[in-house]
C-alpha cells in the first residue's frame, strides 16, 4: 500500500505509517530507504535548483547506489515507504528528474542552504621571516 501525501509535512505522516507497518530488521531497512530518499531529494534540489551543494558528489553517489541496492534487495519494503513512485524506476544516475518542486522538498532545501556554514579563512597572518641587517 503506497500512500501519497500532499500536505506540508509528508515525512511525519509517513513515519507513523512506517512504524505501523514494520518492526525489527524490516523497520531499520524501511527507515534507511526513507532517509536516503529524503536526502537525495533535498540535496538534488540544492544542487539543481539552488546552484549550491552541501554534500560532495561522491557522498551523493554513495547514497544513490546504497538506495538503489536497498530497493532491489527489499522491493516489498521499498513499495511501502514514502516517495516510492518517484524512485520506483530510478537508476541512481541523477537526481535531476526527481520531484524537486514538491513543497516539502523546496522548504527543506531552503532551510539547509540558509544554514549552510561557509568556512572562513583564518585572519591570523603567518609570521614572515625578518630580514637580518647583518
Amino acid at each position: 500500500m503506497t500512500r501519497v501525501y500532499t500536505g506540508s509535512n509528508p515525512v511525519g505522516a509517513v513515519m507513523k505509517n512506517t512504524y505501523d507497518l514494520f518492526n525489527g530488521k524490516d523497520l531499520e531497512i524501511a527507515e534507511l530507504i526513507q532517509q536516503r530518499r529524503l536526502q537525495l531529494l533535498v540535496h538534488s534540489r540544492i544542487y539543481y535548483n539552488l546552484d549550491s551543494n552541501i554534500v560532495s558528489d561522491k557522498k551523493w553517489d554513495e547514497w544513490a547506489r546504497e538506495l538503489k541496492t536497498l530497493q532491489e534487495h527489499y522491493p516489498d519494503i521499498a513499495k511501502k515507504v514514502m516517495w516510492y513512485d518517484a524512485f520506483k524506476d530510478w537508476d541512481a544516475s541523477t537526481g535531476a528528474f526527481l520531484p524537486l518542486d514538491h513543497e516539502w522538498v523546496v522548504r527543506k532545501a531552503n532551510q539547509f542552504v540558509s544554514k549552510k556554514v561557509i568556512p572562513v579563512k583564518s585572519k591570523v597572518k603567518k609570521k614572515s621571516a625578518k630580514k637580518r641587517l647583518f
